[in-house]
């Protein structure tokens, strides 16, 4: 698990990209791989932990994407 940022969410789709050192480019999430009760959204600049992997093809124009996305509390 890396830490990330998130640089985009588009709330109303469910979905963003997620930058770290580890996922040149951005890193595609789903609002499904949130790990968090209720409504699940991120917000850009937001830090999360984050676990990825690189699926060999692109996913919605990114190399990599997320498998497990845990927002980070203050």
């Amino acid at each position: 698990m890396v830490t990330a940022t998130v640089r985009e969410w588009h709330e109303e789709e469910g979905w963003g990209v997620l930058d770290c050192p580890e996922t040149p480019g951005g890193c595609f999430g789903h609002f499904s791989d949130i790990q968090a009760a209720g409504f699940r959204t991120l917000s850009p600049g937001q830090r999360v932990d984050l676990d990825w992997e690189a699926p060999g093809f692109k996913q919605d124009g990114y190399d990599y994407r997320a498998v497990s996305i845990v927002p980070r509390t203050a």
